[in-house]
C-alpha cells in the first residue's frame, strides 16, 4: 500500500514515515499544506494521513479541496484537537477516519488496512486468491495452509497483485505502488519478484499479458 503523509512536525513525520515503511508501507511525506494539494495527484496513493495543523493551508481546507478536485483516496485525519465539534467537521469534510495525538502506530497501521478493506468492498483481513492467502498485518503468506518465505519487495508485489485480482497491471503501476519518492526503481525489479513468485507460488499463479502487463491466474 502506498501512502501519503502530510504532516509539519519533524518527529511525528519521520517516525510515521519510518514505523509505517517497516510495516511493509510504502510512504512519501510532504510537510505544508498548500504543496499537499497537488502532491496528492504526484502517486496513485491508496490512502493519505492528513494532519489538521498544517502551514501553508489548513489541513481542513486541503482535504475539501481535494475532495472538490475529485480526489477519492482514503483520508485519515490526524489531529490534536479532541473536541467533538472537530471530530465532525473533518468527516463532513470527506475524511474517512481520524486519530486523536497521541496515537499508537500499530493502530494507526490497522487503521488504514481497513480504509484500505472497505475501499475494496472487502470485510475480510485477508487477501486470497485460490490456494494463497495473505495476511496483510501479520506480513505472512501461505500456500494449501503452509507458510511461504517471500522477501519484502515480494509480498508487496504480490499484496498489490491480490489488492487488483480483477486487473492488468502495467510494470509502471507496480513500481508506482512499490516505490516512493526515495527510492530508485532498478529497470528489471518487478520483473525479478514476478519470477520469485512464480517459483514459490506456482508457474501459473501470475499470467503474463503481453504488451500489457501481469494479472493473476486462475487461482489453481
Amino acid at each position: 500500500m502506498r501512502v501519503l503523509i502530510v504532516e509539519d512536525d519533524p518527529l511525528i513525520g519521520d517516525g510515521l514515515q519510518a514505523g509505517l515503511q517497516a510495516l511493509g508501507f510504502s510512504c512519501d511525506w510532504l510537510r505544508d499544506g498548500k504543496l499537499a494539494l497537488s502532491g496528492i495527484r504526484a502517486a496513485p496513493y491508496d490512502a493519505v494521513v492528513l494532519d489538521l495543523g498544517l502551514p501553508g493551508m489548513d489541513g481542513l481546507e486541503v482535504l475539501a479541496a481535494w475532495r472538490r478536485a475529485g480526489q477519492h483516496e482514503p483520508v485519515l485525519l490526524l489531529t490534536a484537537r479532541d473536541g467533538v465539534n472537530d471530530r465532525i467537521r473533518g468527516l463532513d469534510a470527506g475524511a474517512d477516519d481520524y486519530l486523536v495525538k497521541p496515537f499508537a502506530l500499530g493502530e494507526l497501521a490497522a487503521r488504514l488496512r481497513a480504509l484500505l478493506r472497505r475501499r475494496g468492498g472487502s470485510s475480510t483481513p485477508l487477501l486470497t486468491h485460490g490456494r494463497v492467502s495473505l495476511d496483510p498485518a501479520a506480513r505472512q503468506v501461505t500456500l494449501d495452509g503452509q507458510p511461504v518465505a517471500l522477501s519484502a519487495r515480494e509480498l508487496a508485489v504480490l499484496e498489490v497483485l491480490l489488492g487488483n485480482r480483477n486487473r492488468v497491471l502495467s510494470r509502471a503501476e507496480i513500481e508506482e505502488k512499490l516505490y516512493d519518492w526515495a527510492h530508485e526503481v532498478e529497470s528489471n525489479a518487478v520483473e525479478v519478484h514476478i519470477h520469485h513468485l512464480r517459483k514459490k507460488l506456482g508457474a501459473d499463479f501470475i499470467k503474463t499479458r503481453r504488451g500489457l502487463g501481469y494479472t493473476l491466474g486462475d487461482g489453481a
